[in-house]
């Protein structure tokens, strides 16, 4: 495989990469090589709902990245898990499927002041989501499934989505009450408007995780035109001189699991960057595409500098409140008996449903911190369980998790490598809660949560705030507390910035094209110049399925 050549790399085979491998070799003269570094997706705890317990934190399947000691979170590191295996991150998440609100794309394609993002308006971005979904709610103007839209046109894609096959009597309960403070119900989140509370649609088919691979990478493994390297990681970009004397991409170095002498495989047209938020940064700055300081520091040279590489991270810092009830099963009490785990085994293996076929958050609601927003600006995730971390022990008494995120929140992070070596984990500087406003609405998420469990729709369980406690209850505590209790919901973006060449933090063009760099794009969460509004996977995959296009379009043109 030394020095193969290729019309496209395409490097991370997770959720934009495999997207991404189907469409480029759709075309029989299109040669594709897509590289990744993890294994292959056969671990069954990846296909069981709930296995995501057993994947996160797992070197099968993750990453096993933490954050560097944060200030907001009152020095606190995270777990910071990143998908390492076919599929990527949507081998490991939460399934949830969300496309974020109207206004997050139209402030894309406005731009920050530095310039517009044209083609990148909702209007722009709906095509490109119905062109993958297969939705359990049919067709219509806002969803596609297998068959035919209402004005004939064949519509409905690979990437399944589902209703969840359980319900829970406590997050019945909840919904009751958040309409009762003032929130609308809404039977579905992806029309562009958020603002409700109903329950989550998830990637799933008939109880199983649908993961990237199935929908994208299965169906077409016998293309001859398409090779699947994994096991393997890419090291560094190989730059050299284009026929306009630009800096141009002309492959990638690779080095093989278990070691042995590095490979290189060139690529004709374009090489394309599908590793994530965190990955895609990092194989920029080993490569010499980044900070100059930050390169020259690790004694990389210096091909382009590019300050945004890294930069300009954003996530949904999740502020995990717990109630304690009565007179209400959860899942603390089912999952801390051996025949509440025996009923639970036996349902999901009989039909598929129950516990062992949940998302980690079922209920879903967004909502404004203060009535003066212009919009939704928060998000919560409510689940019928409490634990005093992810991957502790549940609880043995009942209660419920109320995790409100502040969805566009102002502070800034950054992903930087430590070394040139490419087997070194990241610094990972999140910076949550860095910014007066985003920890007032910290302080204000949690006086949100308070009055929607106050409402007499959850009276008969008798809910005790455990955390953070209502002893706490000025804007210096809740924001402190905020920091204690916070934890990441896993929706790292941001880091390759998309933006016109006029902004000094911008990495990538309108089309996904590094700056200064030809033959080169970045396809995956890391262009998003502003996080979106809600679970950032399935956003993920409509900027895959843009690039696509935008790369069909270009091959076609250069003949």
């Amino acid at each position: 495989m030394d020095d193969a050549r290729y019309d496209t790399i395409v490097c991370g085979a997770g959720t934009a990469g495999c997207l991404l491998a189907n469409r480029l070799s759709a075309d029989p003269a299109h040669r594709v090589l897509l590289i990744e570094a993890g294994g292959n997706d056969d671990y069954v705890w990846i296909h069981v709902p709930v296995g995501y317990l057993y994947c996160i934190g797992n070197p099968r399947t993750d990453w096993l990245y933490q954050t560097d000691p944060d200030p907001g979170l009152n020095g606190r590191q995270l777990r910071y898990p990143r998908g390492k295996v076919l599929g990527g991150c949507s081998s490991i998440n939460g399934m949830i499927y969300m496309r974020g609100q109207a206004r997050d794309y139209d402030g894309w394609g406005a731009g920050d002041g530095h310039g517009p993002n044209p083609g990148w308006s909702w209007r722009e971005c709906l095509p490109a989501f119905l062109a993958h979904e297969d939705s359990w709610r049919g067709a219509d103007e806002l969803h596609a499934a297998p068959g035919f839209d209402p004005k004939g046109r064949r519509a409905g894609g690979e990437w399944r989505v589902e209703q969840q096959r359980l319900h829970w009597e406590i997050l019945d309960a909840f919904a009751e009450a958040a309409v009762q403070a003032g929130l609308p119900r809404r039977d579905d989140f992806n029309r562009g408007d958020n603002e409700g509370v109903g329950y989550f649609d998830v990637n799933q088919r008939a109880g199983l995780r649908w993961n990237a691979t199935k929908a994208f990478l299965r169906p077409i493994q016998h293309r001859p035109n398409l090779q699947v390297w994994t096991g393997a990681t890419v090291s560094r970009l190989l730059l050299g001189t284009g026929p306009d004397g630009r800096l141009r991409a002309e492959g990638v170095e690779v080095l093989p699991r278990g070691g042995g002498a590095p490979m290189v495989a060139r690529a004709t047209r374009e090489v394309a960057l599908c590793a994530g938020a965190v990955g895609t940064p990092l194989l920029l700055q080993r490569s010499g595409l980044g900070p100059a300081d930050l390169l020259q520091r690790h004694g990389i040279a210096v091909r382009h500098a590019l300050p945004g590489v890294g930069g300009n991270l954003q996530d949904h810092l999740q502020i995990r409140a717990v109630y304690g009830v009565q007179g209400v099963r959860t899942l603390n009490r089912l999952a801390n008996s051996w025949l509440g785990k025996a009923s639970i085994g036996l349902e999901y293996a009989l039909r598929r449903r129950g516990p062992m076929s949940m998302a980690p958050s079922q209920l879903g609601a967004f909502t404004r911190s203060d009535p003066a927003r212009p919009h939704a600006n928060l998000q919560y995730h409510v689940q019928p369980l409490s634990l005093d971390a992810f991957g502790q022990p549940l609880h043995r008494d009942d209660a419920f998790t109320a995790s409100v995120c502040n969805l566009n929140p102002s502070s800034r992070g950054r992903v930087a490598i430590r070394s040139a070596a490419p087997d070194e984990a990241p610094s990972i500087a999140p910076a949550y809660l860095s910014t007066d406003e985003d920890r007032w609405i910290a302080a204000q998420s949690l006086r949100v949560t308070r009055r929607i469990v106050a409402q007499p729709a959850l009276a008969r369980y008798r809910p005790r705030e455990l955390k953070p406690g209502v002893e706490f209850d000025s804007d210096e505590d809740l924001a402190r507390l905020a920091g204690d209790i916070g934890t990441t919901i896993f929706h790292p973006v941001g880091t390759a910035k998309m933006g016109p060449a006029a902004d000094p933090q911008a990495v990538v063009d309108a089309r996904l094209r590094v700056h200064g760099v030809g033959g080169l794009r970045v396809v995956d969460a890391s262009v998003m110049p502003t996080i979106t509004s809600g679970n950032t996977n399935s956003p993920t995959l409509m900027i895959a399925e843009r690039a696509a296009g935008w790369m069909r379009e270009d091959a076609a043109r250069a003949g």
